[in-house]
């Protein structure tokens, strides 16, 4: 792919930015992560409460990418085979079966939505990281694949009565997680609430009237992006330290109040999660118009990918809402920047 033809995917992607925008408005940086996300071939965990947007924008990114959009709801009595088939009887009394959601659309799946993952049980979450892994699946005596699906997935934070949490070789699996929350500018809320045209989502989607992006291009579009974006020595360097620091955050001068830095950490950030890392902040700075990676690139990914990957004590683990965004800031402000 020539450089002309990475500007000219450059300028759709920002377009495609821009339109989202234009629809699920207050989500700037949840819409820029995604945008990386979808340009990285990376799946995604969203946080967030309930009614906060995440349906209608991933939607949206479904709808100016051109592809098939795919749901289910995570459930205690979700099995395995619900997500690629479905057994119902006809009026004539007659057992029919159809293809699940997982593999309804195949190869024109673009996004697919798991809403709360955590109500499925642990086959179920086993069977969608095998999709995720290998973008396949086996149904009906064949094998159905889906080469272009971005997987995204939420989970209940509210209700933890009859909830299987996500081991943490299941969120390695993730690149991002990303956190949807209320907008606080005073405007945008108002908006939100009085404004009848944010009350339709349908009518709202409508207005993407044409993919921005073909979601068919982004596989051959990544790899041209990684091939084309320099990291230099220094920003290598970087990032070992920042990996080496998710492990020993104590011998980095690491400090959290009220946390004892050597009892905090029972494993840190995976290789594949720092890789991954890597990948996204290529993405970040193509996005940002520039050939090599900067530390500012680093920090616009370092949450979202080390988040859910560093894996804390169990006496620690009920504050990770709270302390890994402090861990994360003191990672960027204690460690050395090139």
């Amino acid at each position: 792919m020539t450089e002309s033809q990475l500007e000219t995917s450059r300028e759709h992607a920002l377009e495609l930015e821009k339109g989202v925008n234009q629809v699920v408005i207050g989500q700037e940086r949840a819409i820029r992560l995604i945008l990386i996300a979808l340009h990285s071939r990376g799946h995604v965990l969203l946080e967030g409460g309930v009614g906060v947007g995440k349906t209608t924008l991933l939607r949206a990114f479904s709808k100016a990418l051109g592809g098939a959009f795919g749901r289910i709801e995570g459930s205690v009595d979700l099995m395995p085979n619900d997500l690629l088939y479905s057994a119902w009887v006809d009026g004539e009394g007659k057992p029919v079966i159809d293809p699940g959601p997982l593999i309804t659309h195949g190869e024109d799946t673009a996004v697919f939505f798991f809403n709360e993952i955590n109500r499925a049980r642990p086959q179920v979450q086993s069977l969608l990281l095998r999709a995720m892994a290998e973008r396949s699946a086996e149904a009906f005596g064949r094998e159905f694949t889906f080469p272009h699906m971005v997987v995204f997935a939420d989970r209940n934070g509210v209700e933890k009565e009859e909830t299987f949490e996500l081991s943490a070789a299941a969120r390695d699996r993730f690149l991002f997680e990303i956190s949807i929350d209320r907008p606080t500018d005073a405007d945008i809320r108002r908006k939100l609430i009085f404004d009848a045209a944010y009350h339709n989502v349908d009518e709202l989607l409508a207005s993407l009237s044409e993919p921005l992006l073909d979601f068919k291009e982004l596989n051959a579009l990544d790899k041209a992006i990684q091939k084309s974006i320099f990291v230099s020595e220094e920003i290598e360097n970087y990032v070992v330290n920042l990996w080496d620091a998710t492990w020993k955050p104590h011998e980095s001068g690491i400090e959290i109040p009220d946390v004892y830095m050597e009892d905090l950490v029972v494993a840190g950030a995976s290789v594949r999660g720092m890789s991954a890392m890597v990948r996204a902040a290529k993405v970040s700075a193509w996005l940002e118009g520039r050939n090599h990676v900067l530390p500012d690139d680093i920090h616009t990914v370092l949450l979202p990918a080390l988040h859910h990957r560093v894996f804390l004590s169990p006496v620690y683990e009920s504050r990770r809402e709270k302390i890994m965004p402090q861990f994360v800031a003191a990672l960027r402000d204690h460690i050395s920047t090139p």
